[in-house]
């Protein structure tokens, strides 16, 4: 399998892990940075994750920053992502079978290397399900994706009220 990964500062050191494991499993693995610990935003990296999965370049993506939230809210502003933050392994294997999850999101400073590379062999051995169930789910996001693409998110600092 074909898995890209990439990760802000605070990722970086997990991100080495995880791309060294990923090969050692046998996958190709295209690093998308970023290449040091010098502060940069996680943003860029959630973007390039995603993008490199929805255009066929990558199978599954790994992202990691620091909490693993907020690479996960950026990753999931794009149509089409379907990244889950996981610090089990039955959420990384089931996010794959029941939600077609196709980026796994990691905090950096969260888990630890073994859990690590549990997480990320549990992704990637898993398989989507194509159960009518899961199927018809998929459905239902795709139909939310559809009426609310192109809505901003609220100012920083503004609560949206939920």
């Amino acid at each position: 399998m074909r898995i890209c990964v990439g990760a802000d500062h605070a990722g970086f050191a997990l991100k080495e892990i995880v791309r060294k494991f990923l090969a050692e499993l046998g996958h190709e693995v295209d690093d998308l940075g970023t290449h040091s610990t010098d502060p940069v935003d996680y943003p860029a990296y959630a973007e390039a994750v995603v993008n490199a999965v929805l255009a066929g370049n990558n199978e599954r993506g790994v992202l990691i920053c620091g909490s693993g939230v907020g690479a996960s809210v950026a990753a999931n502003k794009i149509p089409g992502a379907r990244a889950g933050l996981c610090h089990d392994t039955y959420s990384a294997h089931q996010g794959v079978e029941h939600d077609h999850m196709n980026v796994l999101v990691l905090g950096g400073r969260v888990i630890g290397e073994e859990t690590a590379r549990e997480l990320v062999r549990a992704f990637v051995n898993a398989q989507c399900s194509q159960e009518e169930r899961h199927l018809r789910r998929l459905a239902e996001i795709a139909a939310i994706e559809k009426r609310y693409c192109g809505r901003s998110s609220p100012p920083a600092g503004k609560s949206t009220g939920l």
